[in-house]
């Protein structure tokens, strides 16, 4: 198998074991269903992520192997120290700094 082949039968196990794993979290009730959103989430973008880039035969043998690469990746994702709440401060702080911008400038054309 070549490289591209390689990575479409990850793609394609991997979505089998999302698959799996959305019939499973449907069959909850909404309160478990939303307790799952993130892990959902971030499953979702791990399987967008390897629709757009090709990891190395090698690389991509290996997952294959796994009985769920999908969960094994998440676990990692999961455990990584991220900056993820800190960009979503800076996000908050930026849009009020510009809210307070446009409402200086929107109180000064009056």
């Amino acid at each position: 198998m070549d490289t591209k082949e390689l990575n479409e039968k990850l793609l394609k196990q991997m979505r089998d074991e999302q698959d799996y794993y959305r019939e499973w979290l449907v069959s909850l009730s909404p309160e478990d269903i939303l307790h799952h959103a993130y892990e959902y989430a971030v499953r979702e973008d791990i399987l967008a992520s390897l629709e757009w880039m090709d990891l190395e035969d090698n690389l991509a043998q290996t997952l294959l192997d796994c009985d769920k690469p999908l969960q094994d990746i998440y676990d990692r994702w999961e455990n990584l120290e991220t900056s993820y709440m800190e960009m979503i401060w800076d996000t908050i702080q930026q849009q009020a700094k510009d809210a307070e911008k446009m409402k200086e400038n929107d109180e000064m054309t009056m």
